[in-house]
């Protein structure tokens, strides 16, 4: 190193400033603006743009939304396999007259050229306009009919995977490969629960099984693990070894418990960065509350002969989807954020997968679901809970207009239908339309993501503003695209 340095030359101003009074500002106010900021915060003085992932346990407290919501939670129906638009919600007399035929202008027109597309399919299904409104609904859901005063159809959805695993990802996730967070994931994350003994995210799946793909379709992804999707039962415990071991006494179970969350949060300490155990340190204290609120929840005998006739319970048809439905209404009662229900477990028939016969499947289906959505609407009406509480029904894609096997239909992502009731709704009315043979979606196309845009919307989120930041970048759930379908807000 040089020896004998020139000293530096003497600064004419103080390093912080001119004075001690400008030396204070700048080092102490920037830590009482922080401060400030936190506490306009929490009051709910700013919209903020991103909630960041939580240090610590991440919280399922109710947090404001960035505006009035018109929803407080979402029922999800999901009818997995896919169920036939043309066959249901979206009557297409041209179809029926061309039964047996190519699909017209399939050389001229971009929109038709498919693979070997088949001949034309018609249905026999009879539609008859219903309600004041007139909405025509097939003679497969007549005690839906009976609601569609208060049901949004949307009949020009799309999605863009013909599979199932790829098509149940996008409309639960919105998008097409694992590891992303799901509806009910994102709807937690920004709203938090208003019942601090219940999950804000149950899922009540199929007696017959679960979806392809499994749990990532409820997952949180890349999202603290609290936020995941919890998986209900309809009969016994609703979550299994719920129940503590026999001669354990609440006061002993709660000594293990803190006991072990010493330990583990000794060992998160090191590891501030794992959220799955911070999670679990959370869920075991949600489980010890739950021990007595979540059995209650789900205990069916509390309701009404009256009640449970309404939602099908006395016949044997209709009694394990109308339990999942009834259930979902007891635990959205409860504060619960986020229900999905779905219908349709396993694969092929025991879903609305219908390659073999459409009639044969949408029949069982419909008159599975039928009775117990209808008595779903009509219940929450009931109880005044129908304007806070927004229903979703959906399959992950629709079915072809052409015949497959004889009698059945194809997978569709061009073209379906999805409906909308309840918290924000406005009902009565179809949105969007298909072509003649509801092949594809032609006029006010909604996409999936406009679907979550819609339903973040009702549920008073700004779906650009939702966002997780990870792996470099800011994500949401309507990814970089989406929109908030004007027409089903009332």
């Amino acid at each position: 190193m040089p020896q004998n340095l020139p000293p530096f030359p003497a600064r004419s101003l103080p390093p912080c400033g001119q004075t001690r009074r400008e030396f204070l500002w700048e080092t102490g106010m920037g830590f009482t603006g922080t401060a400030l900021a936190g506490l306009l915060a929490a009051d709910g003085f700013f919209t903020p743009k991103t909630l960041a992932g939580e240090v610590g346990a991440p919280s399922l407290s109710p947090r404001q939304p960035h505006f009035p919501a018109r929803a407080k939670s979402v029922i999800f129906l999901f009818m997995y396999g896919g169920v036939s638009q043309v066959d249901t919600f979206d009557p297409k007399p041209e179809l029926t007259r061309l039964h047996g035929h190519p699909i017209p202008n399939l050389d001229s027109d971009p929109l038709f050229k498919v693979r070997n597309p088949g001949t034309l399919l018609g249905s026999t299904r009879k539609f008859t306009p219903s309600g004041q409104s007139g909405v025509p609904v097939c003679d497969m859901f007549p005690h839906v009919a009976g609601c569609i005063d208060d049901i949004a159809v949307i009949r020009s959805m799309y999605a863009d995977s013909f599979a199932h695993g790829g098509g149940l990802l996008q409309m639960n996730t919105g998008f097409l490969r694992q590891g992303f967070p799901s509806v009910g994931s994102w709807l937690t994350y920004g709203l938090g629960s208003e019942n601090q003994n219940l999950p804000g995210y149950v899922v009540l799946l199929d007696h017959r099984g679960g979806p392809i793909a499994g749990p990532p379709n409820w997952g949180s992804g890349f999202m603290p693990a609290s936020f995941q999707g919890t998986q209900f039962r309809t009969s016994g415990p609703p979550i299994i070894d719920l129940a503590p071991p026999e001669g354990m006494s609440a006061a002993r179970q709660r000594e293990q418990l803190d006991l072990l969350g010493t330990l583990n949060r000794k060992h998160a300490q090191a590891r501030p960065s794992e959220s799955e155990l911070q999670a679990r340190i959370g869920t075991y204290e949600l489980a010890f509350r739950m021990q007595s609120e979540a059995p209650e929840a789900v205990d069916l005998t509390q309701e009404s002969d009256a009640t449970q006739k309404l939602y099908g319970l006395d016949d044997p048809s209709t009694e394990k989807f109308a339990r999942r439905c009834l259930t979902a209404r007891r635990l959205v009662e409860r504060g619960v954020r986020f229900v999905q229900v779905y219908s349709g477990g396993g694969h092929s028939e025991t879903t609305w997968d219908a390659h073999g016969d459409v009639d044969k499947n949408h029949e069982l289906h419909c008159k599975e679901t039928d009775k117990p959505i209808a008595g779903l609407i009509r219940d929450l009406a009931t109880r005044g809970l129908l304007d806070e509480t927004l229903i979703v029904w959906t399959g992950e894609f629709g079915r072809t207009p052409t015949a497959q096997n004889g009698k059945g239909r194809d997978h569709s992502p061009r073209g379906f239908s999805a409906w909308m009731a309840g918290g924000g709704v406005k009902g009565g009315q179809t949105i969007g339309a298909t072509d003649d043979f509801g092949f594809a979606a032609v006029d006010n196309k909604v996409h999936i993501h406009d679907l979550h845009a819609t339903i973040l919307h009702l549920m008073g989120i700004d779906h650009t503003l939702l966002t997780y930041f990870h792996s470099g970048r800011d994500y949401r759930l309507t990814d970089v695209e989406g929109r908030v379908v004007r027409e089903v807000v009332a």
